[in-house]
């Protein structure tokens, strides 16, 4: 079980699939031109883009862990690299997605599932259609999916959501981690609940007044809003294990194992949580300028410690961790980083516009 990579290096490093893409540099937010033409010999030339003085960040909702995020890295490129960043709140990783590849933001933050399925062209969200643009730049920590309930509910597992009869349960926002692939897990294990799609800190609000009895979630530990809430009212924190994590793993196989270990949240009395996970990337659009991304792939890993100071689940965000992404492309500028530093990249990682 993991509660950070450095403490269980390569045990995942397997089939995961995540894309760091971005838009055009500066204040321009037109679509970039897709400009992969092919010559006579088969390689792909890309006609990068200059380097940007100013950049938008696109993280998620606020209350959870990728905004918060998002402000570490601005205040990184502001205060290292001279770039002024703006941090927008967006529905999440499969928005980023969109948005990276429309060429509306130029930093993004995906979990495995969104980029996978992305690339491949799969799943509810991206089904026949694509988005291969985008390209790793970064890898940031996991993200464990976890469920609370008020403790008046009685609600203190999975099967008790449908055996106290709850019917709205809160699942995060439409394009989120948690928005998208909660609902199918609910479905997927037999829960009759009807799903409530809102932010994290909006769904916070709502069970502070008695309207929402359980949340599902996934973020960065320790989750704000799980914090939020837990200041003043009761609340049980359950995750997903045995034959039901079993189930979704076969069924979403960029799910791993994943254990919060006991004293996570400091003001809640809780034990070891088992339940998985998917592991979180920064993407750029594969036209992001290549000096860059290096130098921000550079300045992002040898100031890790301004990035821990924002928030602990930057202590996750070791050079190796970019191991876990085996099946999308990496960006060149940060390809040149890893390989620099003695990173052995796999073959399946490097883009078709790759020039050594």
């Amino acid at each position: 079980m993991k509660k950070f990579f450095r403490r269980s290096m390569l045990t995942v490093v397997a089939g995961f699939g995540l894309v760091f893409a971005s838009a055009c540099g500066g204040s321009d937010t037109s679509a970039p031109a897709d400009n992969g033409d092919v010559g006579e010999d088969g390689d792909v030339s890309i006609e990068y883009q200059e380097a940007p003085s100013t950049v938008v960040i696109g993280t998620a909702s606020q209350g959870g862990v990728y905004y918060i995020y998002g402000g570490g890295i601005g205040n990184l490129l502001e205060t290292k690299l001279g770039v002024t960043a703006n941090v927008e709140v967006t529905g999440g990783p499969v928005d980023n997605i969109r948005l990276i590849e429309a060429g509306s933001q130029d930093i993004g933050m995906i979990t495995t599932g969104p980029g996978y399925e992305a690339i491949h062209g799969v799943g509810t969200e991206f089904e026949g259609n694509p988005h291969d643009d985008i390209r790793v730049v970064f890898p940031m920590y996991y993200t464990p999916f976890h469920w609370w309930a008020l403790e008046s509910s009685g609600v203190a597992s999975l099967d008790d959501i449908s055996e106290k009869g709850i019917n709205r349960t809160g699942v995060g926002p439409m394009g989120g981690t948690s928005g998208t692939y909660l609902p199918q897990i609910h479905e997927l294990l037999g829960l009759d609940v009807t799903p409530v799609y809102a932010g994290a800190g909006d769904m916070t609000s709502q069970q502070q007044d008695g309207q929402l009895d359980v949340i599902g979630f996934a973020a960065g530990l320790p989750i704000p809003a799980v914090q939020e809430v837990a200041a003043l009212r009761d609340i049980n924190l359950f995750g997903v294990d045995g034959e039901q994590r079993d189930q979704i793993i076969e069924k979403f196989p960029f799910f791993t194992p994943y254990t919060i270990e006991a004293g996570t949240y400091e003001n809640i009395d809780h034990d070891d949580i088992e339940t998985i996970a998917q592991f979180n990337f920064g993407i750029v659009h594969k036209t992001m300028n290549i000096d860059f991304v290096y130098d921000l792939v550079k300045a992002y890993h040898e100031n890790n410690d301004l990035l821990v100071t924002t928030h602990s689940s930057a202590e996750e965000a070791v050079e190796e961790a970019i191991l876990l992404n085996e099946t999308v492309p990496l960006h060149p500028g940060a390809i040149k980083y890893y390989e620099e530093i003695g990173i052995e990249l796999p073959e399946s990682v490097y883009p078709a516009e790759y020039q050594n």
